[in-house]
C-alpha cells in the first residue's frame, strides 16, 4: 500500500483561536489554527486531487458520545459518514435520519468488512470504555479494544484505505510521573481498559510500519459535552448531572483535590476531522485542553452551571483512578492545528442546558426554571 498523502492535505486557514478563560499551560509554542474551523465553512478542501467523487467516512461507534458528534461535522462537510454500531452504549436519536447506520459489532470480521466497503478513511471509536468496567469484565474489555480493532485494520487494509483514526485514551499513562504529560511519558496502566488500549495503538502503529498506513492515534483525556449520557462506569461530569438532576448529592471518590482535565467533545470531534486529512499527522497525539481543575472545583462549576446546589459525599479512592492528569497538547497543535476553543465554564453550562432538555436523559425528571425535580 502507498504511503502517499495527497488525498489528505486540508486546506490552510488563515483564522486564529481563542484563548480559554481557564487557567492555561503557558510556555511552548500555540501552532497553527485548525484547518477545519468549528465554523466548518467549506468542503472543498477535503476532496481528493484525484476524484470528483464525495468522500465517504466509516464511524465505528458512531451513534455513541463522541462518535455521532464526529457524524455531524462530516456531514457539515459534505463527507458521507457510515455508522457501525451494536447500540450496547450509543443511541439511534443521536444520529440524523439521513445516515446510514449499520447495526453490528466490530468483533464480527465479516460485518466490519462489509460496512467499510466504498470509504476513504474510517474513524475507529468502537470500544468497551472505562477503568471500572474493565476490572469487572477484562475479558469482553480486551476482545472489543483489542480483537475488534484488529478486524477494523485488517478490513482496512483489504480495501486498501491509507488511514485510520483511532480513538485511544490518556488511561494507557497509568499514575502520572510527570506534569504536564507528554506523548512520550512512560506509559504503566492501571487498569485493563488502559493496556487494551494501548495494545490497540501499538496494533495501528506497526500496521504503519508494515503496510505504509498513515494512521492515528488520538489520545483523549476527560471529554464531556453534548450527547453524553449517564452511565454508571462513564465519565465524572454525566454522573454529576445525573445525580443533580434527581436532587441527590455528589460522590466524590477521596479528597476531592484530585485533579483532571477536560475536554469538550466539539474540539475533539474538530481533531478527529482535522488529523484525517492532515498530511502532518501520524502516530500518536494527546487530545486534552492543556488545563487542568480539582474535582471539588468541577462539583461548584456543576453545580453553578445546573442553577442549584447539592451536598456532597466523600468515599475511598476507587483503584485504577489516577491521582492528576493534565495533557502536553504541542504534538497535536503542530502537527495538524489542534487549539481548543471551549472554555469549562461555558462548555459545562451548554451542557447542562442540553442534558436537561434531552428527551432520553430527562424524561424521568421536571425541569422548572432552575429548579430540578425528580418526578414523582
Amino acid at each position: 500500500m502507498s504511503a502517499k498523502t495527497s488525498n489528505l492535505e486540508p486546506r490552510t486557514s488563515n483564522s486564529s483561536s481563542s484563548t480559554s478563560n481557564v487557567e492555561r499551560r503557558t510556555g511552548r509554542p500555540a501552532g497553527r489554527p485548525y484547518a477545519f474551523s468549528n465554523s466548518f465553512s467549506s468542503t472543498s478542501n477535503l476532496e481528493p486531487r484525484t476524484s470528483n467523487l464525495p468522500l465517504k467516512a466509516l464511524v465505528t461507534g458512531g451513534a455513541g458520545f463522541i462518535g455521532s458528534n464526529i457524524v455531524k461535522r462530516l456531514l457539515e462537510q459534505g463527507i458521507h459518514p457510515v455508522v457501525l454500531d451494536d447500540l450496547s452504549s450509543g443511541y439511534k436519536e443521536n444520529l440524523l435520519p439521513e445516515v446510514k447506520f449499520i447495526k453490528g459489532d466490530v468483533r464480527d470480521r465479516e460485518t466490519v468488512e462489509k460496512a467499510m466497503a466504498g470509504c476513504n478513511v474510517v474513524f475507529h471509536l468502537a470500544a468497551s470504555v472505562g477503568n471500572k468496567r474493565s476490572i469487572d469484565d477484562p475479558l469482553t474489555d480486551s476482545g472489543i479494544n483489542v480483537l475488534g480493532t484488529l478486524n477494523v485494520l485488517e478490513a482496512v487494509r483489504k480495501h486498501s484505505i491509507q488511514r485510520i483514526v483511532f480513538s485511544s485514551s490518556a488511561g494507557i499513562f497509568g499514575e502520572l510521573k510527570t506534569l504536564p504529560i507528554a506523548e512520550d511519558h512512560p506509559q504503566d496502566p492501571d487498569s485493563p481498559y488502559g493496556t487494551s488500549k494501548l495494545a490497540a495503538e501499538k496494533m495501528c502503529l506497526v500496521y504503519n510500519k508494515l503496510y505504509g498506513m498513515r494512521n492515528v492515534c488520538l489520545r483523549y483525556f476527560n471529554v464531556y459535552g453534548l450527547n453524553q449520557r449517564y452511565d454508571a462506569y462513564g465519565n465524572v461530569i454525566p454522573i454529576f448531572a445525573n445525580r443533580i438532576l434527581k436532587d441527590e448529592s455528589l460522590t466524590i471518590y477521596g479528597d476531592g483535590e484530585q485533579t483532571r482535565d477536560f475536554v469538550n467533545v466539539a474540539d475533539v470531534a474538530a481533531a478527529n476531522i482535522a488529523a484525517a486529512f492532515s498530511p502532518d499527522a501520524c502516530g500518536v497525539f494527546n487530545i486534552g485542553s492543556g488545563t487542568r481543575v480539582t474535582i471539588n472545583e468541577l462539583a461548584r462549576m456543576i453545580q453553578e452551571a445546573a442553577g442549584t446546589e447539592v451536598g456532597k459525599e466523600f468515599a475511598p479512592p476507587r483503584p485504577g483512578d489516577v491521582r492528576d492528569s493534565l495533557a502536553d497538547i504541542n504534538a497535536a497543535q503542530k502537527a495538524f492545528g489542534f487549539a481548543p476553543q471551549t472554555d469549562l465554564k461555558e462548555g459545562l453550562a451548554e451542557y447542562m442546558d442540553w442534558i436537561k432538555h434531552d428527551p432520553v436523559s430527562s424524561s424521568m425528571f421536571e425541569v422548572r426554571g432552575s429548579t430540578l425535580k425528580k418526578k414523582t
